[in-house]
């Protein structure tokens, strides 16, 4: 049986950090919450429904599902092996974690920032959340995706039974592999003995990868409600993206990103036959992150189409500048990740901070 998480982790050092969002209003920080460094990095929700049901039907549903990319510089792949789910039914069938469950686990994520029911356990390094699936359901609502009941508990199924296994691929120094479910100890406790339960207390250890982001600080503050206004699937990865690396956000520094890097590293345009039309769906996404409020663009992209022989495309070159909202944003995280690193220095028996 998951052992759940004891009281002490609920006022941990790394989980109060993890909390503690900079902003002025409670309803600035209603719209907050953290990006993971690592784990946003990984492709991990990339085979949509639809593929899979097409897959059903064919017969050829995969037993794995690889995707590679880059982080920071080196390269990796995520190997994910789906959920095998026994449906009322009385049918078996698999399930990859799709954008359905990223939009749960973003969920997940809020209400760990902002409800309090977040942990962390310093001694096993173990982070999680307790809540409801009124909760998570009512969230779901607030911020335009409903879901029923049923929806939100197959979500989390699937991501207590799916395991990502992530490795290096490049050769260098360094290497490792992990292998972990995309959550870790996922227990109900209920009365009653509907599985749809939605007032039984719930609790969840997020990915090992995430418990690392929190006890060494490496996550972000970002705009969750820009994010979940978001339509696209790759619109909200662009978000996450730009909210971990345009970390010197300002009209006088641009952020340039290609259409191939886009495509290596999101794995969201690989179900497209036909470039022009991968291509448009990225600008469709742009448009997004131009026109949602607060934009986090400030205008559209620049954007040099870079052609081979017949006009093929061979990559495209994207300019972006930033929306004076989202430079706020990143003024604000950083500040936020400096003052969270100052409170994590030893302090010496004199009361001043060690290298001072």
């Amino acid at each position: 049986m998951p052992t759940p998480p004891q009281p002490e982790d609920f006022g941990s050092r790394q989980i109060d950090l993890f909390r503690d969002l900079l902003c002025n209003t409670e309803a600035e920080r209603d719209s907050l919450s953290n990006v993971f460094d690592l784990w946003d990095s990984i492709p991990r929700y990339v085979v949509s429904r639809q593929q899979q049901e097409k897959w059903r039907k064919a017969g050829t549903f995969p037993a794995l599902h690889e995707v590679p990319f880059h982080y920071r510089g080196r390269e990796l792949t995520a190997t994910i092996q789906p959920a095998a789910m026994k449906g009322r039914d009385g049918i078996v069938r698999s399930y990859f974690p799709s954008a359905n469950e990223e939009l749960i686990e973003d969920v997940l994520r809020k209400i760990a920032t902002d409800q309090n029911n977040g942990y962390y356990d310093p001694k096993d390094r173990r982070s999680g959340v307790v809540f409801t699936l009124h909760m998570v359901r009512k969230e779901l609502e607030r911020r335009g995706h409903g879901r029923t009941y049923g929806e939100i508990t197959l979500s989390l199924e699937i991501m207590s039974s799916a395991v990502i296994r992530t490795t290096t691929t490049d050769g260098k120094t360094g290497e490792f592999t992990s292998n972990s479910l995309y959550l870790n100890n996922l227990f109900r406790v209920s009365k009653g003995k509907l599985a749809e339960d939605p007032e039984a207390k719930w609790f969840a250890d997020f990915h090992p990868f995430a418990s690392r982001a929190l006890d060494e600080l490496t996550y972000r503050q970002f705009n969750y409600a820009r994010l979940m206004g978001h339509k696209s699937q790759l619109a909200r990865w662009l978000n996450k993206v730009l909210s971990l690396k345009y970390l010197n956000a300002s009209f006088l520094h641009p952020f340039e990103i290609r259409f191939s890097t886009i495509t290596r590293d999101s794995g969201l345009l690989n179900g497209y036959a036909v470039v022009r039309l991968a291509v448009a769906a990225v600008d469709s996404a742009f448009a997004e992150l131009h026109n949602c409020r607060p934009p986090l663009l400030g205008c559209p992209p620049e954007k040099k189409v870079v052609q081979g022989a017949r006009g093929k495309i061979v990559d495209v070159v994207y300019t972006l500048h930033p929306s004076r909202e989202f430079v706020v944003e990143v003024k604000a995280a950083s500040k936020r990740r400096s003052l969270a690193e100052d409170s994590r220095q030893p302090v010496d028996n004199s009361g001043a901070r060690q290298g001072e």
